[in-house]
Order: structure tokens, then C-alpha cells, then sequence
């Protein structure tokens, strides 16, 4: 039996699959979910996302939370957290300024920040080690609306994007998300909430519409 699979949008779509229980994947591809799939390409050991500090969205948010998470994941795992920011160009100061609260949580964990890079897709891979590490993307849209489905108490979040990256082309960036997704609900038993990051995105629309497609194949 197929279980539930709907296609929905924005931090909002992303708050109200959580509540529903739903496994949760957040299509950002430029730049936020792009940035995560190479980061795991590069053999991170976890990703999440995360709001940015001057973000407002209509839902609750938790960056704070989100950072602390991850900082006690790495502490888990003995290892450091890289945080992906925005703006994409710019000083580091810049970024940093931009995620405190990240910062923050990762900080109140006891656990080693390793880097702040900027949200550049799959040219992540050449700024920093990603190898074993815990990863989390705080940016805008992408970020906001996995922090969002976080916060609503969904049982998993991930990102997945069609963009291809340095070790992933063509359809296989798509099929990696979808059968990942699979993969947890199945394990948890749920359904799962394809989440277009921005419904003013077409890009996050159309490809949020290709893996929720491949994602009822694999069903």
C-alpha cells in the first residue's frame, strides 16, 4: 500500500507536514538543498537546515535549536559542525553575523565550529572538509522552511535537489533524495510532504514536482 505523499510549499507547507507527522524533503536547488546534497557527496555525516537570524516567517522557527542539534550530534559523532550562510559573497564576518543564533546553539553544545561558508550549490565541495562532519545550511527559504518542518515535530527532515553536483549528474542528484526519503518513511512508518522552498521559485517548483514523481515510483 502507497502511503500518503503530497506536494506542498513555503515554511508554512513545510509547519503543516511536520504536524501531520510526515517525513519531510525540502527542494531549495539554488542554493540551500544543491549545497547539502554536496556536502553529503563529500561524505558529511549529517545535514540540517536552519533559519537565518532576520528571517520572519509566518510559522515557528528555531535556529537556536537547530544549532544546538547539530552541535550535539557532532559532539556524538566527535566531530566539528560547517555552517552554510548567506550572503553569498562577502566576509565571513558577514555570515557569521547573519546566524548568530546558529552559532549560538552550536556554541551551547560544546561542540567545534569548523567553518562559515557561503551557499554556493555544489561549489561547496572546494571550501571546506566535509568528511564526517555535521552540516547545517542557515539560509533563507530552504533553511527557513527546514527549520519549520523541525520545529512542527516532523520524525525526519532532508533536503533534495535535481542540480547536479560534482559526483552526481544527470537524474541521479532526484533519485538520491527520493530514495532517501523512502527509505525513512518506511522505517518510521509515515508519509512524506515534498516541500517546494519557495512557491515564488520555479525552479523549486518544478523540481519539487520531478521527485515527488519519482518518489510514487519507488513507492
Amino acid at each position: 500500500m502507497v502511503p500518503v505523499v503530497i506536494l506542498t510549499a513555503n515554511a508554512s507547507g513545510a509547519a503543516w507536514a511536520g504536524k501531520q507527522g510526515l517525513v519531510v524533503l525540502v527542494v531549495d536547488v539554488i542554493d540551500m538543498s544543491t549545497s547539502l546534497e554536496a556536502a553529503l557527496d563529500e561524505g558529511a555525516a549529517a545535514v540540517l537546515g536552519a533559519s537565518p537570524d532576520a528571517a520572519v516567517p509566518p510559522v515557528p522557527v528555531d535556529p537556536l535549536g537547530v544549532g544546538r542539534l547539530a552541535g550535539e550530534k557532532a559532539r556524538e559523532l566527535n566531530t566539528g559542525v560547517v555552517v552554510i550562510a548567506e550572503p553569498r559573497t562577502g566576509p565571513e564576518e558577514r555570515r557569521r553575523g547573519a546566524v548568530k543564533k546558529v552559532l549560538g546553539g552550536i556554541a551551547a553544545a560544546g561542540a567545534r565550529l569548523e567553518a562559515v561558508i557561503p551557499n554556493l550549490g555544489a561549489a561547496v565541495a572546494e571550501l571546506a572538509d566535509f568528511k564526517g562532519k555535521v552540516v547545517v545550511a542557515a539560509t533563507g527559504s530552504g533553511g527557513v522552511a527546514f527549520d519549520a518542518a523541525l520545529t512542527a515535530g516532523a520524525p525526519a527532515v532532508m533536503a533534495g535537489t535535481v542540480a547536479r553536483t560534482r559526483h552526481k549528474k544527470g537524474r541521479d542528484p532526484a533519485m538520491a533524495a527520493a530514495r532517501r526519503t523512502v527509505a525513512a518513511a518506511r522505517s518510521l512508518g509515515r508519509g512524506v510532504a515534498v516541500v517546494a522552498a519557495s512557491s515564488n521559485s520555479v525552479e523549486d517548483l518544478l523540481a519539487a514536482r520531478y521527485i515527488y514523481d519519482l518518489i510514487l515510483e519507488l513507492f
